[in-house]
């Protein structure tokens, strides 16, 4: 196959992952009141706002944002819920039921796109993130070429921002771990941050109904076990 066959065939088989897991019981261990994925909203929210903080400061009102891979819109919500414009902000999703479900639940003024990054020019933006994203693709050129989109799509002395898992999971051959190395490489940062955070959900789930502060306890002191990263990295002016 040509690099277009593969890509296409790459993109295709995201899209019937997605369509088969979000239509099966899986989900349910996700559900927004468990006791784990609350703690886990808590401390991702957490490292979130410290290194926004770090990086393009505490005031988000004037800042263009564009999530890639934006889901039901969850990571746009919180940065209004922060401050954020709505009218600065733009969504790229390849499933139509999420991005509907986006705009059903999201404040007016959202830009909500369907396809992919490489499609629609978008430039000049201050933050670009891509959260669970880089782990669905399992090809590393595809990988690489999404970072460069990003990077276009990114103005000088504005930040990316990577969610993602550490580990692979043996049970599921669909995602593969992201390293911070492959990130380094993917673009010449002017400056970057790393955070490790979230015990492992197998442990977490185990450890959920017990006291609140032990999950984080655990994570705090045992860097190993946490699951998954938050990595920003800076364009050069």
């Amino acid at each position: 196959m040509d690099a277009h066959t593969d890509k296409q065939a790459e993109q295709d088989r995201i899209k019937a992952v997605y369509r088969r897991w979000h239509g099966g019981a899986a989900l349910d261990r996700y559900a927004w009141h468990r006791p784990e994925i609350v703690q886990q909203v808590a401390a991702r929210s957490r490292v979130f706002a410290a290194l926004l903080t770090d990086t393009v400061g505490g005031d988000l009102s004037r800042l263009r944002v564009l999530d890639v891979g934006c889901g039901s819109g969850g990571f746009l919500r919180q940065l209004i819920d922060w401050g954020a414009d709505p009218a600065r902000l733009t969504g790229i999703e390849v499933q139509p039921d999420r991005l509907e479900r986006a705009r059903h639940v999201t404040a007016g003024g959202v830009q909500w796109r369907l396809g992919t990054l490489d499609t629609m020019g978008l430039r000049d933006f201050d933050l670009v993130s891509a959260q669970t994203v880089f782990s669905s693709i399992l090809d590393p050129a595809q990988r690489r070429e999404l970072a460069d989109q990003m990077w276009r799509a990114l103005r000088p002395g504005g930040w990316c921002l990577v969610f993602d898992f550490r580990y692979d999971n043996p049970r599921n051959r669909d995602v593969r771990k992201v390293t911070r190395a492959e990130l380094d490489s993917f673009w010449p940062a002017a400056s970057s941050r790393f955070r490790s955070l979230m015990l492992a959900p197998p442990i977490h789930r185990v450890l959920a109904r017990g006291p609140w502060m032990l999950p984080d306890l655990l994570a705090a002191v045992l860097p190993p076990l946490r699951s998954h990263f938050i990595y920003m990295v800076q364009k050069g002016e």
